[in-house]
Parts: structure tokens; C-alpha cells; sequence
């Protein structure tokens, strides 16, 4: 899923070998559109889509018109895949940013991944199993008070109360095979862009995603 903020063509390209099919979060079609891909469904209020956009993708445009959620919950909660790879949705405006990790809370059934040039981000489920290189950088944030538990961190998780005015848990590494564990849908996970691979393995079994 293409957002309107900007990503590049090698980050589009690996999303793509992961999650061939595109789908655009209203102006993401003009971000796919200028990077030679079209996608084959539009979601969203389309108040930030080019009229160009919009004649060129007729057909494949699926507004919905309410404006109390962002065009990334609209199609977040539209798409119906084992896994949704998310690009232009990181760092090019913190309200819209915060939007987006508002909404991957919201929605825990998604198992949604937000690539950026640096990171990939996704909501923990209850349970976690992630195979890493040692040294990898893990770092946690919570969005509402959570406890878990972990193996392979070099510094545990247990007896810790995370909450986004209390503990939260930024450049944790990896010390052997991870496995965590969490009391509440309320915690992000942030690794390097290139563990995308290992945290699609530890969210979806390959006979589901299709790989």
C-alpha cells in the first residue's frame, strides 16, 4: 500500500518482490504513478489525489467520504490480505506519522508493515518468535500500557510496565533467537529495513503469505 509521502524506487522494488500487488492511499497514486507502477485500487477521500491521477485510474477509485479517519485507516481496514507492506507513510510529517501508528493499534487484526528508508515498523501480536543477527537493533515503543516477556534481548523485558509516559524500550539488541511476548496489542516493534524478511517469517507463516 503507497501513501503520498515520498519513497524510493529500490524501496518500492523490495516491497514488491514481498507484496506484488499495489494499492494506494489517495495521493500514494500519484507516488506510484511518477515511479512508472500503477496501482489497481485507489482508497480514500481523494481530497489530495491529482485530477490526472484520477482520470488516468478511473474505475479503480473507492472513495470513502467520511473524514474522521486518515486515508491509511480507510485503507488499512479495506484491504483483506494475509499482510499489507505499507511505504510513504514515515517520517515526512509527525502528525501523519503518529496517524498511522494511531491506526495499526486500532486495528491489531492487520498485520501491517510501514517501510521507511531506515526502519520497518509493525504492532507485536501476543506472540513473537524473530530469528536475527546478533546485534540487531530492536527497539520497542508502546501505544497504552503493556508488560511482556522476552528471550534473546540483551536487556529482558520482564518485570518492566511500558507506557508511552513511562518505560518504552528504544535500542534493545539482539543476543540470540528472539522470543516475546506481550500482555496487550499495544506495543510497536522497529528493526532495520533490512529484517523486513525475518519479521514477515515471525508475523505470517510463507504458506499463508504465499512465499
Amino acid at each position: 500500500m503507497a501513501g503520498g509521502g515520498r519513497f524510493s524506487a529500490s524501496l518500492l522494488a523490495q516491497a514488491r518482490r514481498l507484496a506484488p500487488r499495489l494499492v494506494a492511499a489517495d495521493s500514494g497514486a500519484d507516488r506510484l504513478l511518477a515511479l512508472g507502477a500503477e496501482p489497481e485500487a485507489v482508497i480514500g477521500d481523494f481530497d489530495s489525489i491529482s485530477a490526472l491521477a484520477r482520470a488516468r485510474l478511473a474505475g479503480r477509485l473507492h472513495e470513502i467520504s467520511e473524514q474522521v479517519t486518515t486515508d491509511f485507516d480507510k485503507a488499512l481496514r479495506s484491504i483483506d490480505a494475509p499482510f499489507v507492506l505499507g511505504l510513504g507513510f514515515a517520517g515526512q510529517r509527525l502528525d501523519h506519522g503518529l496517524a498511522v501508528l494511531n491506526a495499526l493499534v486500532r486495528h491489531p487484526d492487520k498485520r501491517c508493515l510501514i517501510l521507511s528508508g531506515s526502519d520497518v515498523t509493525f504492532l507485536a501480536p501476543p506472540s513473537l518468535d524473530l530469528t536475527l543477527p546478533k546485534g540487531t537493533r530492536v527497539s520497542l515503543f508502546p501505544l497504552g500500557a503493556v508488560q511482556g516477556e522476552s528471550q534473546g534481548l540483551r536487556w529482558p523485558l520482564q518485570d518492566l510496565h511500558f507506557a508511552p509516559d513511562a518505560m518504552i524500550g528504544t535500542s534493545n539488541e539482539v543476543s540470540g533467537p528472539v522470543r516475546l511476548r506481550f500482555d496487550a496489542a499495544k506495543m510497536l516493534v522497529i528493526l532495520p529495513r533490512s529484517a523486513v524478511g525475518a519479521a514477515l517469517d515471525g508475523l505470517i507463516p510463507a504458506d499463508v503469505r504465499g512465499g
